[in-house]
């Protein structure tokens, strides 16, 4: 059964029956909301989401944001986190590219902090866990 027949079904249980041009309506319906969450955004919030979808990463980003808007090197990173230096470092960097992350370099440091858009995505991480 093609996903068509299936729509087609499923339109005419909700209305009664289910026409051609239900069916059309429908489907261009339901393509103005396919079109409405694509788009570069729907490729940053993938990358994102991807980024904090390893346990390292978001811990990582957890301690940046408790940091409450203050910087941290990665040698006071490295004592709390079970993986290697390079680990930390490639996490860093990934979610750095996510947009999570700020590096500034102060003389042969590297200093870390929560960006404003991983702050938001935290907050309301922790708000939706009471709903």
């Amino acid at each position: 059964m093609s996903s068509t027949e299936r729509l087609q079904r499923y339109v005419a249980d909700e209305c009664g029956s289910c026409t051609d041009e239900d069916l059309a309506d429908r489907l261009a319906e339901l393509e103005e909301l396919n079109e409405s969450v694509g788009g570069s955004d729907l490729a940053t919030d993938i990358e994102l989401l991807s980024a904090l979808g390893n346990e390292t990463r978001y811990k990582i980003v957890r301690m940046l944001h408790a940091a409450d808007d203050e910087e941290l090197c990665v040698c006071e990173l490295s004592p709390l986190l079970d993986v290697s230096d390079s680990a930390i470092s490639h996490a860093l960097s990934q979610l750095t590219d996510a947009g999570l992350v700020t590096r500034r370099k102060e003389g042969k440091w590297r200093m870390y902090r929560a960006t404003p858009r991983a702050n938001a995505v935290l907050v309301a991480l922790d708000g939706s866990r009471s709903l």
